[in-house]
């Protein structure tokens, strides 16, 4: 079967470059699959889980925003950040989300509520992609 080697960056480097059969990822305009062969695409990510498959396995990586470059052979993930289950603090994610709740659920004028709703988010991704 083909495969596509695929690489996840973020600031602090790279995350991991292997070869799979199939991406599967979430962009701004919708869920995206991509096989090898694909014509060549750049789509920013939404904060969600990132599918890689090969065989009958399926390895997911959360990511937090960033873009995706597609070419007929290579899939580039740039995220902000991008995490594999076994690195992800479980504890920690839930005290995350649990701290977003509460400010989101605070009517203070000083809360930036675009921020804890962009955290809740993250939080919330990275949780599922743990589990």
């Amino acid at each position: 079967m083909k495969t596509l080697t695929v690489s996840v960056v973020t600031p602090d480097g790279p995350v991991m470059e292997d070869s799979f059969e199939m991406v599967s990822c979430k962009a701004e305009n919708g869920e995206l699959g991509i096989l090898p062969g694909h014509i060549p695409l750049v789509a920013p990510l939404t904060i969600s889980v990132v599918r890689l498959k090969r065989g009958n396995d399926v390895e997911r990586i959360a990511v937090s925003g960033g873009f995706l470059e597609v070419r007929p052979d290579k899939v580039t993930i740039l995220a902000q950040s991008a995490e594999k289950p076994s690195e992800i603090n479980v504890e920690r994610a839930e005290q995350s989300k649990t701290r977003a709740e509460n400010r989101l659920q605070t009517k203070q004028d000083d809360i930036d509520f675009q921020r804890a709703e962009l955290a809740l988010k993250r939080a919330i991704n990275r949780l599922d992609t743990a589990r």
